[in-house]
This record gives C-alpha cells, structure tokens and sequence, in this order.
C-alpha cells in the first residue's frame, strides 16, 4: 500500500488513469538494475528514483572525473574523486529518500552477472564499451529479464528494449562487434553533453512502461536519434532464427569471455614461441585436407573452416585450444566461432604454419 507521503509524492502520477495507484504500486514493488552511472546512467537513474522504482542498484567503479560533468548531471563538482556509487546514493537518497539504493562496486564479468542479473526485473544498459555490452545482452537472455538499451556517440543515439522472450536480443542486430578500433570511444570521438539526457530518458521511460504494464515498449523497434538535424527515426527489428544465443538452436548457453569476443587479435593470439611452451594443447588445423596432407603440425586435428560448426560439439570445452591455418586469417575466424560458441581457451597462432616453420626452422611437428 501506498503511504500518504507517498501519495502525495506521487500525485500527478496517481491522477493519470494508465498509471494510478496500481500502476504506482507496481513501480514501488519493482527493482531496476542500472549497469553504468555516467552520461546514461545518470538521468536513468534520476527519473526513475523520482517516479518511485522502489529498489534501484547501480553497477560502476570508476571515480567522479572533472570530464565526466557536462553530460553527467549526477554529480557536482565538489564530487570530483570521489567513487561515484557513493555520490549517486547521496543524491538519488536526496531525491526520493522512500526507496532503496543498492550498489555493485564491481565491474560486471562473466563470473558474476547472472547473480547480480537474477536479483532484479529489469536491466538497463548504460554501458560505454562493447565486451560489456555483449555480455550485458547475453546475460539478460539467459536470466530472461529484459536489457532497456541505449547508446551514444557525438550527436547521435539510439534505445530499444532487446527482450528475447518477446522479440529479437542486441545479437540479432549486431551478431558480431565490429572491428577493435573501429568505432571510437566518447573519449576520443566526443558527445554531446545534452544527448545521453535525450537517450538516458527514453530508456527511464520504457522501464516504467515495462514495469507498470503501459504502451508499446521498443521490443522488436530500434530508435534512432539525430540531434543536429533534430529527428527521430525508427527501424523494425526481427527476431534472427539462427542467433547465437537466442535463435532457435543457440551454440551460447553460458556466458563467455567478451574481451576476447571483441577484441580477438588482442586476447585470442598465440606466437609460435608460446605455443612451443604451452602444456599440450589441443591443435585444431582448420586448413584443407589437400594442404593437411603436405605438412602439419604434430598431434592436430584437421577440422577444416567450412565444417567447424557441424563438429563443434566433439571439440572438448575443458582444454587449451590452438587453431591455426596457412597464415593466420582463417584460424582467426574460426576463433570469432568457437570464441561466440563459448569457448572460453581457445586461441589461434599468430602468422599461421608459415610462422611456425619460419621460427622453428622445420615446417612442422611431425
């Protein structure tokens, strides 16, 4: 029941029919998790501690930063060094001091999101960078809660719900990460200071509609934001059959390592050196039977890249893995698969059997 603090608090929320006190009620009984407390996080979790989300938790561990104040207006400048979990409770207790402020000083990792994930009924990412992004998608699709996402850069945004119960996931759109280096970070390309405001209200606004039940929340819609041209477009989304994690026969049911996902030439190498002094790994040829047959190294499996995904089943989980190819390119591919299959030691050798007969002046183990 709603306290007569509460009511009044909560006035011109009760007065509109789609909300009332029921749907006040849901809002107060509701528990939201906010991954990120900066551009999005902030009017996130502003407007959500003011319509009354009774539990609210914040996942961050970075410091308030003299950077960080012309788009994120949780914090003040007498807040500057300070953890911005400890600024955020003190603000957002200020604001509606009825509700509870958890917080998770922690980065969120393959190791701990499902816990943390299970204890709440909506997630909303207000991430900056893509391994937690993935990870954020993958975790919502297995712990089934819905992932209220948002994104910015320079004057453009975007915001959908990716609820994979009702519509398509985040890798139904993006089934891969593009390129490291690629997309640049806000610190390198800059943003607007106003746009995460713009971005960070919609996603506060379709949690309140997911949590009270209300309007058409943007499952299966991808919203598009220009704030120089001052438009909004929207694209449908559908759901993709073949997804990794949420398609009809999904090669992801447990989460991966998403620094190696997206950044596999950084995380996912091995020289021909390191591979002479690992402990028997498993060496998986991913080249052709022809080439197989010329040379090969000692012990591998041949497996080669158009039938990896049929035999992906017979590759053991609990090894180290080498794939390697002529070069390096193939190999690096068949890393992204077993890397997206969950595949958490899989690697691939650098420069491929050329660079391994170039080092060990032989042209192979065998």
């Amino acid at each position: 029941m709603l306290t007569q603090s509460e009511r009044e608090r909560y006035a011109r929320h009760l007065v509109l029919p789609e909300v009332g006190e029921e749907g006040q009620q849901k809002l107060k009984n509701a528990s939201v998790l906010i991954i990120g407390a900066g551009g999005l996080g902030s009017p996130v979790s502003m407007y959500l501690a003011a319509a009354g989300v009774g539990r609210i938790g914040l996942a961050d561990f970075d410091n308030v930063d003299a950077t960080n104040l012309h788009r994120q207006i949780l914090y003040g400048t007498s807040q500057v060094g300070e953890p911005k979990l400890s600024a955020a409770r003190k603000r957002l207790h200020d604001l509606n001091p009825e509700i509870t402020i958890e917080t998770h000083e922690t980065a969120i990792t393959s190791e701990n999101a499902l816990d943390i994930f299970r204890g709440y009924d909506v997630i909303v990412d207000g991430t900056d960078n893509f391994p937690t992004r993935y990870l954020v998608n993958d975790a919502c699709v297995l712990t089934g809660k819905p992932n209220v996402y948002g994104s910015i850069f320079r004057f453009d945004g975007q915001a959908s719900v990716f609820y994979a119960r009702e519509g398509p996931c985040y890798r139904c759109l993006y089934p891969e990460p593009p390129p490291p280096g690629l997309v640049p970070s806000c610190a390198e390309g800059g943003v607007l200071g106003v746009l995460p405001g713009v971005v960070g209200t919609i996603q506060a606004t379709e949690a309140i509609k997911l949590i009270t039940g209300i309007g058409e929340p943007l499952i299966g819609r991808l919203l598009l934001f220009d704030a120089l041209r001052m438009e909004f477009r929207r694209l449908k989304l559908k759901k993709d059959r073949n997804c990794a994690i949420c398609g009809e026969n999904p090669t992801i049911t447990q989460l991966i390592d998403y620094e190696g996902f997206c950044n596999p030439a950084e995380i996912g190498e091995v020289t021909p050196a390191q591979l002479a002094h690992m402990n028997d790994p498993l060496l998986i040829d991913v080249r052709e039977d022809y080439e197989f047959k010329q040379g090969h190294l000692e012990g591998a499996w041949l497996i080669p890249l158009g039938q990896l995904e049929r035999h992906i089943d017979a590759i053991p989980r609990d090894r180290d893995l080498v794939l390697y190819c002529r070069s390096g390119s193939r190999s690096a591919h068949a890393l992204e698969m077993l890397r997206g299959a969950g595949f958490r030691r899989a690697k691939h050798l650098k420069g491929g059997y050329l660079a391994w007969g170039r080092e060990s002046g032989r042209p192979g183990r065998s």
